[in-house]
């Protein structure tokens, strides 16, 4: 019987302690949630913006933060307003926050009539630039005996330069642009034999490739500041396309408006040459180089 009794009456002290540890157990844990979204941003900005895009889904804080304009004002060029001004147009990044423009760049942005296009790399914010083979000066162009535009999805611009059989080849270019400070390499994307597609695969047909293993192909850079470089080599690989190294070139200041000029020759007139594909010439950041399959 008292033992019974003893069982039905709870010690005060006992009830006291289980009553604080319920209260206390109730009580709900702090999340990510809960972190100021100043702080997170100021997380987030020693991040590549992918992984700023990434975190942003994870809650409401993230996401907010992820639009803190001094993220990605350190995340863009330092002229970038140069940039989207010749590029968009215009001084319509007044109206857009710094993320916007950051987006709006990492697009194919294409200017000079359509003949060239500048990107930023989404993980760097690195300028990236593209000249079309309609924007380059190709001695004999106009004459379908020699040169033919030929539509492919091969390339960025959806059109190539073929040549089907010349003797003097050279194929000439300009660009004025606002370079950030960097060192850039130029290339000329090109692949022997003609593209083309059979039984909705594509193809490459080399029957008009001859005459790019005789002499080897010159290709030269100037500068506007005196740089000059020079490179020569043999056309010899119709599997792919392949990105020729020209050279490179430093750019100091970005007020400073770089003009480059650039040019690939093969003008030996003892032998014709032809089945060749010209896309475009590329500019990139020197340190892209190692992702390149280079010549």
């Amino acid at each position: 019987m008292g033992a019974n009794l003893s069982s039905i009456f709870i010690d005060s002290n006992t009830f006291s302690l289980h009553r604080s540890f319920s209260s206390q157990s109730s009580t709900p844990k702090p999340s990510l949630g809960d972190m100021p979204e100043s702080c997170v941003a100021s997380i987030l900005a020693y991040l590549d913006p992918p992984e700023i895009c990434k975190l942003a889904r994870l809650n409401r804080a993230f996401r907010g933060a992820s639009w803190a304009d001094f993220i990605w004002e350190s995340k863009l060029p330092e002229n970038y307003q140069t940039i989207f001004a010749k590029v968009v147009g215009g001084d319509s990044a007044r109206k857009l926050c710094k993320r916007e423009i950051y987006t709006k760049l990492c697009k194919a942005n294409t200017f000079d009539g359509g003949t060239k296009k500048v990107w930023l790399d989404k993980s760097t914010g690195d300028v990236c630039l593209s000249i079309s083979s309609k924007g380059l000066a190709i001695t004999g162009i106009d004459d379908r005996r020699y040169w033919n535009y030929i539509s492919t999805e091969e390339s960025r611009f959806y059109s190539v330069a073929y040549l089907q059989q010349i003797w003097w080849f050279e194929v000439d270019g300009q660009l004025e642009f606002p370079f950030p400070p960097g060192t850039y390499s130029l290339f000329f994307r090109l692949k022997l034999g003609r593209p083309a597609k059979k039984y909705g695969r594509q193809i490459c047909n080399t029957e008009h490739i001859h005459g790019w293993d005789i002499k080897p192909v010159r290709f030269q850079l100037w500068t506007s500041d005196g740089q000059y470089a020079s490179a020569k080599s043999y056309l010899n690989d119709h599997r792919r396309w392949n990105l020729y190294h020209v050279g490179d070139f430093v750019v100091d200041s970005s007020n400073i408006l770089m003009t480059l000029k650039f040019s690939m020759t093969q003008i030996d007139c003892t032998h014709t040459k032809g089945g060749l594909c010209l896309d475009s010439v590329l500019v990139y950041p020197c340190k892209y180089r190692e992702r390149f399959k280079l010549i």
